[in-house]
């Protein structure tokens, strides 16, 4: 079953399309969650909030792009949202706890396995994790950025920076303790 037609009959009320449509992509959304989010419950909250807002805008899905791309599109925004409400992001503007570090050690990153870098991502300070995920995973702008968070796209673009230093200093301290 193609997309649209899986959308249509989730649409239509069809609880076996939308389990189907549930069990697609939640793994892969909850990786979307936990990108943003400190830990496994809160991920878990902002998984099924967004996958409320799924079924209840699915009829909005046009057919353009795939439902999977406009799946991520919701579940990044519910992030974004949870942020907001518990005004984390906006804490953490302030941006002085981290210095830079301009030089980068490939081979450190090189050697890491994709769970440490994830797990070093959850611990980023809020602002530079909420930033550098939708910056470098994502692919948004600094300035859609700025726009999404209510922030400057200078302030967008400092925190990416300061969260890259901020990983290539628990990078290399990782480094240092094995």
């Amino acid at each position: 079953m193609d997309e649209v037609t899986l959308a249509n009959k989730c649409i239509e009320g069809d609880q076996l399309a939308q389990r189907k449509l549930f069990e697609m992509y939640a793994p892969k959304m909850m990786g979307v969650c936990l990108r943003y989010t400190k830990n496994h419950a809160q991920a878990e909250d902002v998984l099924q909030d967004g996958f409320v807002k799924v079924f209840t805008k699915l009829d909005k899905y046009s057919g353009d792009g795939s439902l999977e791309g406009w799946v991520r599109r919701i579940m990044v925004n519910t992030a974004l949202d949870h942020l907001r409400k518990t005004n984390k992001f906006k804490a953490n503007i302030s941006m002085d706890d981290v210095g830079y570090k301009v030089e980068s050690d490939t081979d450190a990153l090189s050697s890491l396995m994709e769970e440490d870098l994830l797990k070093l991502i959850r611990e980023m300070p809020d602002g530079y994790r909420t930033v550098f995920n939708l910056f470098a995973i994502e692919g948004y702008t600094h300035k859609e950025i700025g726009e999404q968070l209510g922030v400057s796209e200078n302030t967008s673009k400092s925190q990416y920076s300061r969260a890259k230093a901020y990983l290539r200093i628990k990078i290399e301290e990782l480094q240092i303790g094995r």
